[in-house]
């Protein structure tokens, strides 16, 4: 939520930085003289629209600053909870490993594995599913002799 809003001030901040800084005249371009050059006469004064553009951009600017600076330092922090599907779902199976009871208790109570011995070489594993189909392995070709 902070993050979208902080996004969203960021990129509005960087229009306008863009926009005023195509609305300024150069220094020695003199824009303003294909216009009749009235500019006495403007709201702002002769140089009133320079330093008013100028003090803006360098406002967003620095605010452009801050905000690039604190998207990059909430973008390296882990977030605290689950964003994603998957994350949840390993969460999720994580807790139930957490909460289930231990399967067997050995001697004096103590937990032991699951399974820790072996299995016989000549068993399959126990599984719900049925086994898949072998087919007997193909007979190689007989042995050609060219000379």
């Amino acid at each position: 939520m902070l993050r979208g809003f902080i996004l969203s001030v960021h990129i509005l901040l960087a229009l306008m930085i863009i926009g005023l800084v195509l609305m300024q005249r150069g220094k020695g371009a003199e824009a303003g003289a294909g216009f009749g050059s009235g500019a006495s006469g403007t709201v702002f004064g002769a140089r009133g629209t320079a330093t008013l553009f100028s003090k803006l951009t360098a406002v967003f600017a620095a605010l452009f600053f801050v905000t690039s600076l604190t998207l990059a330092y909430m973008g390296t922090r882990s977030p605290a909870e689950a964003t994603s599907v998957l994350e949840r779902a390993a969460q999720a199976a994580a807790a139930a490993r957490a909460a289930a009871p231990p399967a067997s208790t050995g001697p004096a109570g103590s937990t032991a594995p699951a399974s820790t011995a072996p299995a016989p070489q000549g068993s399959a594993p126990a599984s719900s599913a049925p086994a898949p189909a072998t087919t007997p392995p193909a007979e190689p070709p007989p042995p050609t002799n060219k000379p």
